[in-house]
């Protein structure tokens, strides 16, 4: 009798939509009233998955790939609207302040110098902690959430500076030091606790909207962790540093075609050996904390599981890097206990090696495929369609390093733009951003995933991010109207005659 692999996704179509970039009118999106009209739209275009960026609190450079805890969620996602209805929050007070004047674009430095002056006026109105939700809370989440909390308030109480810049007796948790600052800033670790715990309460009842809707949510976490974090203060040991706690080596990528220089990345290497040594129990404890977020969790960059790329902390460029060998197996097996009956998407793009996809195989994960990369190289090239060997992986127009489909076309050259028209058999480059959404869902891919951005045709100045650059990324939302009727129609549309309702 064949295995049943639990992995394997169930045939259906998405779209990507991060938190950040849905409507609301305080400069950033939430999961408010708008979160539920979107699942709504998902589910009358027969849409079966709603993929969203990681869901963390961002540090400098906003990116969600850069968070101050593994475990921890975005504050800004806690829409206020309902902490209003809750009679935390005086709407009226609510307006006073600046969000930005663009409905398009996230300000996030506006964003940053209001949103917590807010927050801690809910904090000041709540009983929170009386109610027993609170506390089952607490007690549930207590391996991360009492680190977290007095992480952000020692941040805070040290001018927003990164740990490595603190005072040496806190710096390096020495136990005096810990009591004296956990009773200094009981006030503010509460706080945060409070963000948590509404992060979380707002978050389950939108993801059981979804779920009972018949909308699974595909969640993302990077596979590394920010230097500065709660994670690496609290956690040291299980990290690459030296006795002054500064990072040895660092995860990136070498030079390719995309980067003469390679990406430095930054984030500090796992330690395996000081992993393995514990069974694995951070990561065992991620994944769980992920699974009770996400219906299935996307790996950004599993590659690293099976062979990542260690550049010297003291390297300006990742040019002078080594790879070495990662857990592989050891970690996936315990990913797959965490997780439970939960799925996983590796994102295997890039340089794939025969290792990564023996163990892709074993673990019966789906990878990736990107139209975006299959009009080079001729008929040969691996993303396009016709030479899928397989079912169980998930196609993209692009995900949020890339271009959108629109703008990508308008910066490729003639012969490019040629093979692409011949191969999808349109006449006008015009229609070539419509033609490569309709072939995604025509593919054999069990699950077909489009940026919003795509559905609605828009060019760069829409793009999510932009690898290797900082200052004009995850900016990008969805003005109010904007995804029309008219737009999911034709999402619909394509998803019928394909079998993907």
């Amino acid at each position: 009798m064949a295995k049943i692999n639990k992995n394997e996704l169930e045939r259906g179509a998405g779209l990507l939509l991060p938190i950040s970039s849905l409507p609301s009118p305080y400069g950033i999106g939430t999961f408010g009233e708008e979160g539920y009209k979107f699942v709504d739209m998902l589910v009358d275009a027969k849409q079966k998955y709603w993929q969203v960026l990681p869901l963390g609190p961002t540090s400098f450079g906003d990116s969600p790939y850069q968070s101050f805890s593994a475990f921890a969620g975005n504050p800004y996602f806690i829409d206020l609207d309902y902490l209003a209805q809750e009679g935390l929050l005086d709407k009226n007070e609510m307006n006073k302040y600046d969000w930005g004047t663009n409905p398009s674009y996230v300000d996030y430095e506006k964003i940053y110098n209001s949103r917590f002056i807010v927050l801690r006026k809910a904090f000041e109105n709540s009983n929170h902690k009386k109610t027993k939700a609170y506390k089952t809370f607490c007690e549930n989440n207590e391996y991360w959430l009492d680190d977290y909390s007095f992480y952000m308030a020692l941040k805070t109480h040290f001018n927003n500076n990164e740990w490595l810049l603190w005072d040496e007796d806190i710096r390096f948790r020495e136990e005096k030091a810990v009591k004296t600052y956990q009773n200094k800033l009981k006030k503010d670790i509460d706080f945060w606790k409070f963000t948590q715990f509404k992060f979380y309460e707002q978050w389950n009842k939108l993801k059981k909207y979804a779920n009972d809707n018949g909308i699974k949510v595909i969640g993302d976490i990077p596979l590394y962790v920010s230097m500065d974090s709660a994670d690496v203060w609290v956690h040291g040991r299980l990290f690459e540093l030296d006795e002054r706690k500064n990072p040895i080596n660092i995860a990136g990528v070498p030079p390719d075609n995309f980067s003469a220089t390679g990406q430095r990345w930054g984030n500090p290497l796992y330690d395996w050996a000081a992993m393995e040594a514990e069974d694995f129990d951070w990561w065992y404890r991620r994944m769980k904390s992920s699974a009770d977020l996400y219906d299935i969790i996307r790996i950004d960059h599993f590659i690293g599981v099976v062979r990542y790329f260690a550049i010297p902390a003291e390297n300006d460029t990742a040019e002078f890097g080594v790879y070495r060998k990662g857990p592989g197996k050891k970690l996936t097996d315990v990913i797959d206990k965490a997780v439970g009956d939960k799925q996983i998407i590796a994102e295997d793009l890039g340089v794939l090696i025969p290792a990564v996809t023996k163990l892709m195989n074993k673990a019966g994960y789906p990878g990736m495929k990107i139209l975006q990369f299959a009009f080079g190289n001729g008929p040969t090239n691996e993303y396009l369609p016709h030479n899928y060997d397989h079912n169980n992986q998930v196609v993209y127009g692009g995900t949020h390093d890339n271009e959108t489909i629109e703008g990508y076309f308008k910066s490729q050259k003639k012969e490019k733009l040629k093979y692409a028209m011949e191969y999808m058999n349109v006449d006008d480059p015009s229609k070539l951003t419509d033609a490569t959404i309709r072939m995604g869902y025509a593919t054999s891919s069990n699950a077909a995933i489009y940026q919003v951005q795509d559905i609605l045709g828009l060019d760069n100045s829409a793009r999510m991010n932009e690898p290797s650059t900082v200052g004009k990324n995850w900016q990008w939302r969805l003005a109010k109207g904007q995804l029309t009727k008219a737009h999911m129609e034709r999402v619909k549309s394509y998803t019928c005659i394909y079998g993907r309702d």
